[in-house]
């Protein structure tokens, strides 16, 4: 039987798997909030928010809010809580977070990292949030999308200032803590489209982002794996340049066995299952069998990894996640 590391390969490499991989299963890896590796000296300067808690700012001077029953934290966009109103003034708010940690303090999080078995699992690397959504933290997505129309220069100007900053960020992870795998977080559209036109997210984000993957990749990092649980199939030739290996988070309105057929081979795609249709209050086991084995009967064995779509191991509700892995275990054994 092959590791969940191995199976997780043959499976993106179009080889042999012996079963379907489960969900999250080859990024679990240590016993943090979601598995993956998280914090590190930078991320654990940084408050978080917790759902249901009263609301925090994080280093960028952001204030998050997770309501309770949300899927996750949220920033806070009225008036009186964005760091940039003004655009053209962004230098005079933007405070970017210190990346310049000591050896010691690196270390720390190396130890915990060190536990991990390579072999049967990836040393993932958890990064969120990604360039547009630092972007849009900062500013508010209306505003965000209309200075990309109204003031591209300042937002080429911002950009670099965050893709620098996470490369100097990525400096220190690939030093001290050495992942196998980056899982890294950006959502780039809602369920039905992306946020932006293919050009104008190729002018402002394939540069930035082909940079800071093919850091990753140049040292040591085997396999990118891009969360965005959105529809963002006129993207992916895009993904692809960039060197993601792995498009996490793709809802069923991408239609994923098309974006197989056309594009398995080049980059593989993991979800299918929409958290909005299964994660719901009143699911059934018989509502979540029939979501898993839709996906996987239509997508077939390689180039794709059933999935929640959302971005970290779980659910809302209590029981949807683990029934997922039940239904992909019944069809290991159908269709293996």
């Amino acid at each position: 039987m092959l590791t969940k590391r191995q199976n997780f390969l043959e499976t993106i490499r179009g080889g042999n798997p012996d079963r379907f991989v489960k969900q999250f299963e080859a990024f679990m890896c240590v016993n943090t909030r979601h598995g993956m590796i998280s914090p590190d000296p930078i991320s654990a300067r940084s408050a978080r928010a917790e759902e249901g808690k009263p609301d925090v700012v994080n280093s960028w001077g952001v204030t998050v809010s997770w309501p309770e029953g949300a899927p996750g934290a949220f920033p806070v966009h009225d008036e009186a809580h964005k760091v940039i109103t003004d655009i053209t003034k962004w230098r005079d708010v933007v405070k970017v977070p210190e990346t310049e940690y000591t050896s010691e303090e690196w270390e720390k999080y190396a130890e915990i990292v060190n536990e991990i078995d390579r072999n049967e699992v990836f040393a993932t690397f958890f990064f969120a949030p990604g360039i547009f959504e630092q972007l849009h933290y900062l500013m508010g997505v209306d505003d965000c999308l209309i200075n990309f129309y109204e003031e591209p220069e300042e937002m080429h100007a911002l950009i670099k200032v965050i893709k620098d900053y996470e490369l100097r960020y990525a400096k220190g992870v690939c030093e001290y803590l050495k992942p196998d795998c980056l899982f890294h977080h950006d959502d780039w559209g809602s369920m039905t489209s992306t946020f932006m036109s293919p050009d104008m997210f190729e002018e402002f984000f394939l540069e930035p982002y082909k940079e800071v993957y093919g850091y990753y990749k140049e040292h040591g990092v085997e396999l990118i794996v891009h969360h965005s649980d959105s529809y963002a199939a006129t993207l992916v030739p895009y993904m692809i340049e960039m060197g993601i290996d792995v498009f996490q988070g793709c809802s069923s309105t991408n239609k994923v066995s098309e974006l197989i057929k056309e594009y398995g081979g080049k980059i593989s795609f993991m979800g299918d299952i929409d958290n909005g249709v299964v994660d719901i209050v009143n699911w059934t086991p018989e509502l979540v069998e029939r979501e898993v084995r839709r996906a996987c009967e239509t997508n077939g064995k390689h180039y794709f990894i059933p999935c929640i779509t959302q971005g970290i191991p779980g659910a809302v509700y209590p029981g949807v996640y683990d029934e997922i892995n039940k239904v992909i275990d019944k069809l290991n054994k159908e269709m293996f």
